[in-house]
């Protein structure tokens, strides 16, 4: 019969092992630069994680900027806190597309937006820049992929750059250094459950 104490044993030697397969891997992980990260898929979380790595970096005292794409003019959560934390905050403030159903407009709201994502973009001083729901205004043809890649690609070597939204378009996943795709398995809205202040927006 195995004793407490075998357990123990085998227990700390495969921590052991997996301690030197991690600390190998840490210790050939040297490169430092700026990341492009790229959170997609239909599931709930994806600005949520965007805007809670731009909260970390701020943590840390870096300078960081939000641009939202898509959102309405309604209250937002994290703009509340963040501004106040010297985030630079730039809003699309058309709201949903279904909602505003005027394609014109949109895009020349999201040109408006996309001009001071440019601008944040080329900016040495800031450290992180979120890209909130930029993939919808791809996909839509609001802007230019080219012209949005050209941006992320000559960007300062050390700035961090998060996208978020869903369906990102395949050139900008091949770009990216870490892609995380939110699938849905369950959303209280399907359950006639509606959007509540603070935890959903």
């Amino acid at each position: 019969m195995t004793t407490e104490q075998d357990k123990n044993q085998k227990h700390q030697e495969r921590m052991q092992r997996i301690k030197e397969k991690v600390d190998a891997r840490i210790n050939s992980a040297q490169e430092e630069r700026g990341l492009l990260i790229v959170i997609t898929g239909n599931g709930k979380g994806k600005s949520t994680s965007g805007f809670g790595t731009l909260t970390r970096a701020v943590g840390h005292g870096y300078k960081a900027a939000a641009l939202q794409f898509i959102k309405g003019d309604w209250a937002c959560g994290e703009r509340n806190l963040l501004e106040k934390n010297g985030v630079e905050f730039h809003v699309m403030a058309t709201g949903f597309t279904w909602d505003t159903q005027d394609k014109s407009k949109d895009i020349a709201a999201a040109t408006k937006v996309w001009a001071e994502a440019k601008r944040l973009l080329k900016d040495e001083s800031v450290d992180v820049v979120l890209l909130d729901e930029l993939t919808y205004m791809l996909s839509y043809k609001y802007l230019d992929l080219d012209e949005v890649i050209e941006a992320i690609v000559n960007r300062p070597a050390m700035q961090h750059v998060i996208i978020t939204g869903r369906a990102c378009h395949r050139s900008i996943i091949e770009l990216a250094d870490t892609v995380s795709e939110v699938q849905p398995l369950k959303h209280a809205f399907d359950n006639g459950i509606k959007a509540q202040k603070g935890i959903d927006w």
